[in-house]
């Protein structure tokens, strides 16, 4: 399991009332870049505020929960889980490699000296509502590095996260691992990440999307902004819409849940029960069971979706973005008799 991504971040993570946002000129459940003078603005007005700080970004919260949940059993070898990224030679950068180590996600970048480690402030109002600010650092370099090259040659899945098309350049980069992949015969997941992100890089995601994605991880309004859509379409007709492009579709929709597109087709997951506390990383959980799925041979796409949806409620009635280790285990040893040996549909690809 492989994946490539830009948004190498540590996240500062806490529980705020509106007035704090409001006091902070800050729209509630939004998500902007900001530099460092602000972001040193707010981690001084969260002096004093329970909060707490972890090795983030969207994608490496997935995962985390990956590879807790593929852990080694009885049934299956563990599944292997590595990340390429940009962090500094900084103490931030040093946790955050560290962090994702103890979490048993390989991180195959070197970090780069005489920089900064990018940081996410993420604000949770009682609603569950999150707002995020976005410092990126030395998140502005990456490239299809020798580590990065030898590790795509020997993956199942990679994974591109859609906040790379930010980066200048980068498009080069990701054409060359996405390319190194399929002639593995290894599968190409894209993840949407963003409306605006997807807005002002549009033909940029249709180039690796339209050419070489089987798995496209998005939200309801990540999906129209893909299709072009506007907001009156419906999440299901979008998802069969994009399933036409893209051999497996997984389009989640907040609390009145999810699904997932095949040629053409949708299936509806509904949502699993649970009380939310914190949105955050809800999309990032459910991607991971999705992956988990798809990796240890799922053969029923809804099977593979109630996978999905428990570990994202597991993950939203908790505070913070990662799956604990002990949800994960107890959900694994959940999931076994949803497992066997064949592989999800043939028009999506082989693992």
């Amino acid at each position: 399991m492989g994946c490539f991504r830009s948004w190498t971040s540590y996240d500062f993570s806490g529980t705020v009332d509106e007035e704090f946002l409001k006091n902070l000129g800050l729209e509630k459940g939004t998500r902007k870049l900001v530099n460092h003078e602000e972001r040193g603005r707010v981690l001084q007005a969260m002096d004093g505020c329970s909060y707490k700080a972890a090795a983030g970004g969207s994608l490496s919260n997935t995962l985390v929960a990956l590879a807790r949940l593929g852990g080694r059993s009885l049934r299956d070898p563990a599944i292997n889980v590595a990340m390429a990224g940009s962090v500094a030679s900084d103490l931030l950068g040093g946790f955050y490699r560290e962090k994702l180590r103890r979490a048993n996600v390989q991180f195959l970048s070197a970090p780069i000296k005489d920089a900064t480690t990018g940081t996410v402030i993420v604000l949770t109002t009682p609603d569950a509502q999150r707002t995020m600010l976005a410092y990126q650092g030395t998140s502005s370099t990456v490239n299809f590095d020798t580590s990065l090259a030898s590790a795509v040659s020997k993956t199942n899945i990679l994974v591109v996260e859609g906040y790379l098309f930010e980066l200048p350049d980068t498009i080069k980069a990701i054409t060359k691992a996405c390319k190194e992949a399929r002639s593995n015969g290894a599968l190409v997941a894209v993840t949407a990440s963003d409306v605006t992100c997807i807005e002002r890089h549009y033909d940029h995601f249709w180039e690796i999307v339209g050419n070489y994605a089987d798995l496209i991880f998005a939200n309801a309004d990540e999906a129209r902004a893909l299709c072009n859509f506007d907001a009156k379409e419906s999440t299901v007709s979008v998802t069969r819409y994009l399933s036409q492009f893209v051999p497996l579709v997984s389009v989640t929709d907040g609390l009145r849940g999810s699904y997932i597109g095949v040629k053409g087709e949708a299936v509806y997951i509904p949502p699993s029960p649970c009380v939310p506390v914190d949105t955050c990383g809800a999309g990032d959980a459910y991607a991971s069971g999705i992956l988990y799925g798809v990796l240890r041979g799922v053969s029923d796409l809804r099977n593979i979706g109630t996978i999905a949806a428990k570990v994202a409620a597991t993950v939203v009635a908790q505070q913070g973005t990662r799956l604990r280790i002990s949800d994960a285990v107890k959900l694994a040893e959940s999931f076994e008799f949803q497992l066997d040996t064949s592989v999800v549909r043939s028009d999506i690809g082989t693992v």
